[in-house]
């Protein structure tokens, strides 16, 4: 994973830094989120606690089976751990510090996360050109390399930044926080934070927002929540995207909704269609209604 493998160290350029200069995530110290990844990189820890388990005419390699729930070559389980709770504590913290933002500016932040080619884009489009200007929305676009999904958002009039993150595989808090500061979301705006395409380590980094929102569509397998339950576990919704698709698909909604619920029991389900606007009602009434909770919760703060 690459909590412990320092996969997203390295080159992170953000759009509007001086001359587009890329910015080096151990070396950034231009701004109030100065970001240093201690240890963040593998080591000669010897300590191969690979669990091969064996079942009956067929292998399966759990490396994941472990205390710390992963494996690095020449690494002991103990120091991922402590690599791990690290560097997840330097992000929280910048984590904690976006959350504190967005509620002094009533700021509903959403953190989109899904595979590659699930539609999140098509769906942002989609969901600022039905808004309408009702909500000011405003989106940090997160992929390793391009600007097109930013060009994208952009061609819709809503303010965009892009955040490209080289070899790195998710934003983190710190990155989110430097991109806020060029994006300047106004206060009671919606903030659209859509995550490089990944649903394994976006699950593990906070990135200050109030919810995850998992796009799966019905062009990947139903079993997704059930490979990739800490995505699943750790969103609140799930919009099930390309339902327009499904006369031509043999996925079985009902069994990807029922595997969501297996993973986490509380978890909202939407059946939507970007390119069609099917089910685009019932979200952008999620969407008012979150809003409306971060603007209750401001008001009740700011009366204590």
């Amino acid at each position: 994973m690459c909590n412990v493998c320092g996969c997203s160290h390295g080159e992170v350029r953000i759009e509007g830094d001086p001359a587009g200069q890329k910015q080096d995530h151990a070396q950034s110290q231009a701004h109030s989120h100065a970001h240093d990844h201690a240890d963040h990189h593998h080591h000669d820890d010897h300590g191969h606690s690979h669990d091969h388990h064996h079942h009956h005419g067929e292998e399966a390699h759990d490396y994941g089976a472990g205390p710390a729930g992963a494996s690095v070559p020449g690494m002991s389980q103990a120091r991922m751990i402590k690599l791990e709770q690290d560097i997840l504590a330097k992000n929280n913290s910048y984590a904690a510090s976006n959350r504190q933002y967005f509620s002094n500016h009533s700021i509903l932040a959403l953190n989109l996360v899904s595979s590659p080619g699930s539609g999140k884009t098509t769906l942002l489009v989609r969901t600022i050109e039905e808004l309408n200007g009702s909500l000011d929305a405003y989106v940090i676009e997160g992929d390793q390399q391009t600007s097109a999904d930013a060009e994208r958002i952009r061609a819709t009039g809503a303010p965009a930044i892009q955040v490209n993150t080289g070899k790195g595989c998710h934003l983190d808090g710190h990155m989110v926080g430097h991109a806020v500061e060029h994006l300047r979301p106004q206060d009671g705006g919606v903030l659209f934070i859509e995550n490089v395409g990944n649903l394994v380590c976006p699950a593990s980094f906070d990135l200050g927002e109030a919810h995850k929102v998992a796009i799966l569509s019905v062009t990947e397998g139903e079993d997704k929540p059930l490979k990739y339950p800490d995505m699943f576990a750790a969103s609140n919704l799930v919009l099930i995207n390309k339902v327009d698709l499904l006369p031509h698909l043999d996925f079985d909604i009902d069994q990807a909704i029922a595997n969501a619920r297996r993973v986490n029991p509380a978890i909202k389900v939407l059946k939507v269609s970007a390119r069609t606007g099917e089910g685009m009602k019932a979200w952008l009434q999620w969407l008012t209604a979150a809003r409306t909770m971060v603007l209750a919760g401001h008001q009740l703060a700011a009366s204590e």
